[in-house]
């Protein structure tokens, strides 16, 4: 599943489906992990931090705002899926913009 469209909502989307390490040295797209695609953060995995963190990183990642990425699943787990409104799978032309 790693990245794939979403048709949810009336406008273009993604889901990125994300295997989360919070507490690392510093914030990072790792690269695919099976069908995940692995990420790391600086913050701590307590109020929410890590998964502000991780929807801050894959927003600038994309290249849009922090408010186009949502966590939709995984709010206590380090396997996580996030929607990022605004963008395709096309456009990203699979992972490579990420990576």
């Amino acid at each position: 599943m790693m990245i794939e469209d979403d048709n949810s909502g009336p406008q273009p989307a993604i889901r990125i489906a994300l295997k989360v390490v919070p507490g690392s040295r510093r914030d990072q797209i790792v690269g695919a992990l099976g069908d995940r695609l692995k990420v790391k953060v600086a913050a701590p995995p307590e109020d929410g931090k890590a998964n502000k963190a991780v929807c801050r990183l894959i927003a600038e990642a994309l290249g849009v705002g922090e408010k186009s990425v949502e966590l939709i699943a995984g709010h206590s787990s380090p396997e996580k899926v996030v929607r990022v409104v605004g963008v395709t799978a096309a456009q990203l032309g699979g992972m490579g913009k990420l990576l």
